[in-house]
Formats: structure tokens, sequence, C-alpha cells
């Protein structure tokens, strides 16, 4: 994925003194110095071959101090003081990072000088002699010493990086060396190892096989300081993730664990490039191509869950105002509905709302009596910690979605209100026809899916919708607070007032405060715990900025954001979601007080004709607290690093 540069000149008098100099090319006597002694040794090296070819789920293989410790200390300690890092934030991973390394060469002498050791470890890295000592303990071939391809990525509590396989373009090895806290041993415990999924083979009555991940993790590696994992790139096959960072129980505990900051410089060794040894015309578009065939081999769709069913209607259902809801319809509504949106003058504000701008939120849909039942269900089901089993089955591959889901079931378990909601209530002619009503389209056919999203576990990665419009409903159901819900809701009616203060005029803030010159105290913040259902523009731009990105430090206004909704206790929101619009829910943290419960729920439709093409509303989603920006190098070409 593309990044935009960002490039500063250090100039005097308006003029600019960018001075490039030669790429330093090491002597082997200093490349065997700047690893640890003995490494290159032919019985070391056969080792580390045979572990790899030895080990599981897919071959991988990790060296323990690898780099001369005085050295990686030194390039530590130049990272701290001069390094900038840009926070970046997308539906698979929230992390800080530098920009790409190769964008040193590009820096002027006064910037390069006070980064010798980060430069001599990247040149050490790349060089011919642990090239080769790369290519033969994972057999990949050749490596390129041209394009240099590497960042740092800095993970503080809170930060992730979901299931992916790492293949894009001619990428041919991945790597991670570590530099954590060399004083202060990393805990298992503190979250941030790099997990490896195992993969399922499924065979079609064809005999046509398909690989995919599954969704359980069989090997975790923890970070330690001046350890290099790395494995070939191997498309359907390498998948793997960055464990969270948990946040520690207290700041105390925090300060003692020197802020668990789980620095680390990753990247990958690319196919030689035009010109360098090794280099065979085609074998980059050709290794490409096998990516891409190897990706689409089998039908993996077929292994997908959970399954889409759709239940087509016999006979569409049309908003009728005039004929409205009848007395046993309201009747019907009522045991599980709030009074006041069976109320035709509520109704119609309702449809209004939705009409002008295509999505509205309604607080408090569920009647007190039936949202009480609900809740005590819920909290008791968190309360005994069953996450798994009964009813819920579980959505994978991860490298799509994980969370516990349950479809609608003609076996109605009458004493559990979550069931009678996503069996009786929400499926109900009734609820289609209020729905009819309160949007002013035509129902055509509905599908259903009860959600729960464990903390420290779950998300649903970014899909984009390719058929007709259609409506979909969100029923929060996390009884838990601290999503951000609460802030919304405070911000509402802080703008409320500011419009009855201010004769309706309302200045655009893109969540920064307004200060009017003078300095104000901001309110420490809790960290953003996730769960969030956003809803994005696709990617249709020519620079193929990734349009997942939707929160950084900074440039709120091209935020890309249609509609968020945090998790929330009894929230409904109705979107209309056109052709090409994303979709995903946020990793919840383990941060979180409790799960993100939801029914979600989608209607194909038919407009009325008079709606018109209208405008969606753009949310602009709270940007990251100022704790936890850390200021960096021109973006790096590609981000997903673990």
């Amino acid at each position: 994925m593309k990044r935009k540069a960002d490039t500063e000149a250090n100039g005097q008098n308006g003029k600019s003194i960018l001075k490039k100099r030669a790429k330093t090319i090491l002597s082997d006597e200093e490349i065997q110095k700047s690893f640890r002694s003995g490494l290159f040794d032919k019985d070391v090296l056969g080792k580390y071959t045979k572990e790899y070819a030895d080990s599981e789920p897919y071959k991988h293989s990790v060296i323990n101090s690898l780099i001369d410790d005085d050295l990686l200390r030194t390039v530590r300690n130049e990272i701290r003081e001069n390094v900038h890092f840009t926070p970046k934030e997308t539906d698979i991973y929230k992390i800080h990072q530098s920009g790409d390394l190769a964008n040193l060469d590009g820096l002027d002498d006064g910037a390069l000088e006070k980064l010798p050791s980060l430069l001599k470890l990247r040149d050490a890295m790349y060089s011919s002699a642990f090239r080769n000592y790369v290519s033969t303990i994972t057999g990949s071939g050749e490596l390129s010493g041209r394009k240099t391809d590497m960042a740092i990525n800095v993970y503080i509590p809170g930060c992730h990086l979901l299931c992916h396989d790492d293949v894009i373009g001619s990428r041919r090895v991945s790597y991670i060396l570590y530099l954590t806290d060399p004083d202060v041993p990393w805990k298992e415990e503190w979250g941030g190892a790099l997990r490896l999924f195992p993969t399922e083979i499924f065979e079609d009555e064809k005999g046509e096989k398909t690989v995919t991940p599954s969704p359980e993790v069989s090997k975790v590696i923890p970070p330690a300081w001046n350890q290099l994992s790395f494995f070939a790139v191997q498309p359907g096959e390498s998948f793997h993730d960055v464990e969270e960072v948990y946040h520690a129980e207290t700041k105390e505990q925090l300060d003692k664990d020197r802020g668990r900051i789980r620095m680390a410089i990753s990247g990958w060794y690319h196919i030689p490039q035009i010109g360098e040894e090794g280099y065979v015309e085609g074998e980059e578009e050709k290794w490409g191509m096998n990516s891409s065939l190897k990706q689409l081999q089998g039908n993996p769709d077929r292994y997908d869950f959970p399954k889409s069913t759709p239940v087509i209607l016999e006979s569409p259902v049309e908003p009728n105002v005039e004929e409205g809801l009848d007395p046993a319809e309201c009747d019907f509504l009522i045991k599980y509905m709030a009074p006041g949106y069976l109320v035709p003058d509520t109704l119609e504000q309702v449809a209004e709302q939705f009409v002008e701008i295509f999505s509205v939120t309604l607080d408090g849909l569920l009647s007190d009596k039936f949202s009480a039942r609900v809740r005590e269900y819920i909290e008791a089901q968190e309360a005994s910690q069953e996450t798994e089993g009964g009813s819920w089955d579980i959505a994978k591959p991860p490298h799509k979605h994980r969370f516990l889901y349950r479809h609608p079931s003609e076996a109605l378990d009458e004493s559990n209100p979550l069931h009678e909601l996503l069996d009786v209530f929400l499926p109900s002619a009734q609820f289609r026809k209020w729905l009819a009503l309160a949007t002013k389209c035509t129902l055509q056919s509905y599908e259903l899916l009860g959600r729960r999203f464990r903390r420290g576990q779950d998300y649903a990665l970014a899909t984009s919708h390719d058929g007709e419009p259609r409506l979909e409903i969100s029923l929060g159901l996390t009884p838990t607070p601290g999503w951000g819900a609460e802030e919304a809701a405070e911000s509402e009616e802080d703008e409320t007032d500011e419009d009855e203060s201010t004769n309706g005029t309302k200045e655009k803030s893109n969540g920064k405060p307004k200060t009017n010159g003078k300095q104000e105290e901001e309110e420490p913040q809790e960290d953003d715990v996730g769960g969030h259902e956003v809803y994005m523009t696709g990617d249709d731009e020519e620079d193929n900025e990734d349009a997942a990105i939707y929160k950084t430090s900074s440039d709120a206004d091209e935020d890309n954001v249609l509609f968020a909704m945090p998790a929330s206790w009894n929230n409904m929101s109705i979107v209309l979601r056109d052709r090409g619009a994303l979709k995903f829910v946020k990793y919840v943290s383990r941060n979180a007080k409790g799960d993100r419960w939801d029914v979600s729920g989608s209607f194909g439709v038919v407009l009325d004709e008079d709606e018109g093409e209208g405008e969606e509303e753009m949310v602009t989603l709270e940007e990251s607290s100022d704790d936890e920006v850390f200021r960096g190098f021109p973006d790096s070409e590609d981000s997903d690093s673990d």
C-alpha cells in the first residue's frame, strides 16, 4: 500500500542544502563485526538450517543475539533520540511507524551524522554475506541487496497487527529484529508476540484442494532483545499476526515495566532486481502471478463462515405511510420496542432524517422491560466467561474475521431473551413493516446475525459491498461502559448547546479543542479499546492510498469515514450501504471492560423514486491523544510491518 512521503529540506536563506552522499559499502570485516561472534560458522549455519526445516506450523527461524550487542544498543539510542514516528491505524493494525529506512540515503549529511550505527546495521543486514546466510537457511533463492525494505515499528499498549500472510509484490523473506529494552527482559504476559497460524486443507467432491488458515494460532514467539525471527513468504500459508501489547493494571506497574514498548526493525528481502546477481527476467512478474493463483486456488469462499443466508420475501414490504401500523402490529412490537418509536409522528421524523442523510441512530430502541431481560442475560454470560459452544459458532478464516456468531433458529428457547430477539422480534413481519416505514424503503429480503466480539480476540476486517444498495442495521447490546458511546453522546449535547447559543451556527472543529488563542487544559483520555463499526469510502484513488486508514495524527479533514458507531447499549443504527462502501469492526482490545455484543442485519431494498441521491453524513473520529503521538520519517511504502 502506497504512502505519501513528506519531504523536509534543511534550508538557509531559503535555499535547500540537501546533500546526498554515496551509500557506504561495508568491508567483509566490518560486516562480520556487526554480528555476534561465531554467527557465520559453518556448524552454526547448519544448526539454524535444520531447525528451519523442522519448524511448524510453517518453516520459520529464530536467531537470538544476532547483532553485536554494543552496536545494537547504540542503534537503539540513536533511534530513541533522533527517529520520529507516526501513529497509524487501519482495520488490521494499530502501530507507530518510521518511514522506510531506504529513505535514509536521501537525508543530508547533518541528519545522517546522527544515525551512523543505524545505517551500519541496515547495510550489514542487506550485505551479500547476510543475505546469503538467510537464503541458505530458508532455501528461498537469491535475495536483493538493492531493494532494501525495512522500517522501525513501535507497539505501545493497545497496539496490534491482525492476521495476514505478507504476500505483496516481490517479497521473498519476512523478518523482525527486536529492539526491546535490553535491561528489562520482555515478559510473555505483556503480549506483543509474533504468532503463527496453522492451515487446514479441504478437498471437495471434485478433488480440488483449498488451503485456509485455522482460527487459532499454534506457535507463539514472544519478543526478546536482539532476537531475529524470519520466514519465507508463502502465499496462502505464511499467516501470522502480532499479539496486542497489553496494558499494565496501574501506571506504577507500567513505569516499572519501562512502558512496555515493543520496538522492532522489520521488513522484507525481495527478489533480485535488474542488474543484480540472481536476477531473472520476468521472475518478479511470475512470482506475483503464482502468488495470486495460489491465493485463488480451490474455492476459499466455500470455507468462509458465517455463510450469507438471505431470506427472500414472497411479497415485498412497502412503506405505506397512510396505512401505518395497525393495532395488532403495535401490540406485538410494544412487547419489544420503546413505545415512542411506534408513534406516527416520531416514525415520520425518523424517516425524514434517514431520507436526508441515509443513516440514523436510534437510542433506546428496546423497551425497558425487554432490554432489562436482555441485559441480565448478557451480563450473566460475561460473568460466567462462557465464550464458545452451544448455539454459538466462530467466524473464520482469521485473515478476514474472527468473532462468535449465531444465525436465527426455529428452535426457540423462550427463556433466552437474546434468542427471542434474534428468532422472533427482528425476523418478524411487524418489524419489517416498521423498518420500511422508518426508511421509506421497500424491503425484498433480509438476513440477521447475532455477534459477540470477545475482548483481546475478535474483529471483522474491511469488506466491500459490490451489489445493489441495501439497508444494514446494527443493534448494540453491549452493557459495559468505556467504548466511546458516552463521550459521543456528551459531544452531541455540547454541540446542541452550542447551536442554541450561536443561533444554529456551528463551527467545524475536526475533533480538536478550540482555544481562541488561550491554552486550555485537556482532560486525560482513556485508551481507545476498539469495537467500533465503521463505514468508509472505497479505494478508488489513483495513488492507491490505503482506504482503511481512518486515524492518523493529522489530516483529519481528509478523513474518509462515512459513518461510525461505537459499541453501545440499546442503540440501533440504520445505514443505507451503497456499492463500494467498506465496512469493518475494529479489533476489541483486551483492555475493554467487556465484549462487544450486537445483532447485525441486512435488508435488500427498492428505493422510493423521490429519495434522490443525497449525501452521506461524514463522521470524523477522534484523533489519537498527544500522549500516543510519535513524530516520524517520511511514510514508508508498505505499512503492514510486524
